[in-house]
């Protein structure tokens, strides 16, 4: 069996334990000089200096939270971080994007498969933007898979603005990317029309791709008279990406699981093998010591 601490730093506070011994003797110097005319100590007086320490080093003990394990093991979580740049300009409001769901608009039908997406991403980390005539991060790269898609579910068509801002869509995903840790990261851009808006141009946003090593796959939806379809090639083959296009919701669907089969990385942690937290017992004996010494007080007043 080992032994650790995991919060040591909590350590620090020890030293203060010589303010049970000298920070009083110090209040003393200052009023009573003559130490000679202070009575001595009795043995309580002594044991009660020793038990007001020990409470003390035990509970710094407990804060530190010990564990026992047997041994540490290196956990391999396998995946990436993706961001999922989502349009919500006003075209994203149209109906009609599928047959068996034809009064459905297709951003809802975007958010219906995204949010599969996102349930078959066990291991990945995953982030969402959301771009129209500006982009904004609408989550942060996390885990927590099931608040994510809370989350997309409440996003409203024009949220972002009316119009189309691909570029700023591009360098918005690439700064949430850069809170992440795995080393494949990419981001996946879904949109239905031109960009028509946007303070960064998509030329400067893709070059900062390439160098940073982030891959972009596009996804353009609709006929491809809706969207720039040049531009999103352009934009998945200078950062070795992938360019898609879906006319109706079962092709978006059929995009999605094909990229569902990228090779994903290995974000490595650690891991205790049968771990056994151990703060409890210097917590209890604080508390009975801590019961122990009010009791004597009592019996001395």
């Amino acid at each position: 069996m080992h032994y650790t601490l995991q919060y040591p730093y909590f350590l620090l506070l020890l030293p203060l334990t010589l303010c049970f011994i000298y920070c009083k003797k110090h209040r003393v110097r200052e009023y009573l000089p003559k130490l000679e005319w202070i009575p001595k100590k009795n043995r309580f007086t002594n044991l009660q200096t020793l038990l007001k320490i020990a409470i003390f080093i035990l509970a710094v003990i407990a804060l530190t939270l010990p564990i026992g394990y047997d041994a540490i093991i290196p956990s391999k979580k396998h995946g990436r971080d993706i961001v999922l740049a989502l349009d919500t300009s006003g075209s994203m409001r149209e109906s009609g994007f599928s047959q068996l769901n034809e009064d459905k608009s297709k951003f809802e039908l975007s958010q219906e498969i995204m949010s599969a997406f996102i349930d078959t991403r066990v291991s990945d980390n995953i982030g969402v933007v959301v771009f129209g005539t500006f982009a904004f991060s609408a989550s942060p790269v996390t885990y927590d898979h099931e608040s994510l898609k809370e989350l997309l579910g409440m996003l409203e068509v024009e949220i972002a603005g009316k119009n189309t801002a691909i570029g700023d869509a591009i360098e918005q995903s690439i700064v949430t990317l850069n809170f992440a840790e795995a080393e494949n990261r990419i981001i996946i851009l879904i949109t239905d029309g031109i960009n028509n808006s946007g303070v960064i141009s998509v030329k400067e946003a893709v070059e900062r791709a390439v160098k940073e090593g982030i891959k972009i796959y596009t996804i353009g939806l609709g006929s491809e008279k809706d969207f720039d379809a040049s531009l999103l090639q352009k934009i998945s083959s200078e950062t070795f990406g992938k360019s898609f296009s879906a006319k109706n919701a079962e092709e978006l669907q059929e995009v999605y699981e094909e990229i569902d089969t990228l090779h994903p990385s290995n974000i490595r942690s650690e891991q205790y093998l049968n771990k056994k937290s151990l703060f409890t017992y210097p917590l209890f004996l604080t508390v009975f010591l801590l019961f122990w010494l009010l009791a004597r007080n009592e019996g001395k007043v």
